[in-house]
């Protein structure tokens, strides 16, 4: 009966202890008012007492209901229809700039790099439901595969699909991933546009110099967030293809880190280090967090007030007290 109803001065339902203060008073004082009468027989009487018992204690029922009512109406019982509406004020454009190169193949990290790299990148798209996003892959060369976009089953989708190519010219074109990415979201509306830029090697191809596509970003206010992928010392990586596949050796693992936190550091960023699974998945956690969408949040309320029946009910009490007290009952009284 009381589900969803909540009471505005909770406080002065205490005063409901009065209610059974005044029963225990009724009964002291109706013992002792009560005369006793000796017969020999009280079948006669036992009918008509019990009739007047009734009615007499029917009367403080009725004035002891209304009390307790009128309590209960005073602490403001109501119900409350709340709604929510959510505006989302500050927006994302984020675009994953993914290095695709043979050397991503290399099993420092599990299964190899890459695999690692598209399970970690597609839990942070799902992280992101207000956020557009787009990939852009780079080796030799570079080229946007998907444009920035809100629609995650696509960006989702696409992600799973990257793979190593010999259609891309081999090499780490650093440089042109990061000027690509850039041009993804240079025109951008977005409050705040962000590029994670994730490689394993150097930067050895390419015509556009890094230091000169991070000039862009720095001119078209994009923060690049680095990452440096590759264990420390030797990996198992591939260095030939024989019938169509690959063969593998331990290699130096070589990562221009330094670029790389040039990069980060010149745009606003941050450079990361990612030398195993766990790292990576860490790498993309604090990204994350650093990187919120900002959400207002409406709540609208309804208050329906329910004390009015209380009291209605407790003055209608009340008046049937009265007129049986003055009308019916009043020779018994």
């Amino acid at each position: 009966m009381l589900q969803g109803i909540e009471f505005t001065h909770k406080e002065l339902l205490w005063l409901l202890l009065v209610v059974p203060a005044l029963l225990i008073w009724y009964i002291a004082k109706h013992k002792k008012q009560t005369a006793v009468l000796e017969i020999s027989n009280s079948l006669g009487l036992l009918k008509g007492n019990k009739l007047w018992l009734f009615l007499k204690h029917g009367l403080f029922a009725l004035r002891a209901l209304a009390l307790a009512l009128i309590i209960v109406a005073m602490a403001r019982p109501q119900t409350v229809d709340v709604s929510t509406k959510t505006k989302t004020t500050r927006g994302i454009d984020i675009v994953m700039a993914i290095d695709v190169s043979a050397s991503m193949l290399a099993k420092d990290l599990k299964p190899n790099r890459l695999e690692a790299l598209k399970k970690v990148a597609s839990k942070f798209i799902t992280r992101r439901p207000n956020d557009r996003i787009g990939l852009v892959e780079y080796a030799g060369e570079s080229y946007t595969r998907t444009p920035v976009t809100s629609d995650k089953s696509i960006i989702l989708k696409s992600l799973s699909d990257i793979k190593y190519n010999t259609i891309i010219t081999g090499g780490t074109a650093i440089g042109m991933g990061l000027a690509t990415a850039v041009n993804r979201i240079k025109e951008s509306k977005a409050k705040s546009k962000i590029i994670i830029l994730l490689t394993d090697g150097v930067n050895n191809s390419g015509f556009i110099d890094p230091q000169t596509a991070s000039e862009l970003a720095i001119e078209y206010g994009i923060k690049t967030y680095t990452i440096g992928l590759g264990s420390n010392g030797m990996a198992l990586s591939p260095v030939a293809i024989n019938n169509g596949v690959f063969q593998y050796s331990r290699i130096q693992v070589e990562i221009d880190e330094e670029l790389l936190k040039e990069i980060a550091n010149a745009t606003g960023g941050k450079y990361f280090r990612a030398t195993n699974n766990k790292k990576l998945e860490e790498i993309y956690d604090e990204i994350d967090k650093l990187e919120k969408t900002e959400i207002e949040e409406f709540k609208y309320y309804n208050y329906e007030e329910k004390f009015r029946p209380l009291v209605l009910l407790a003055l209608a009490l009340l008046v049937i007290e009265f007129l049986l007290r003055h009308t019916l009952l009043r020779s018994f009284i």
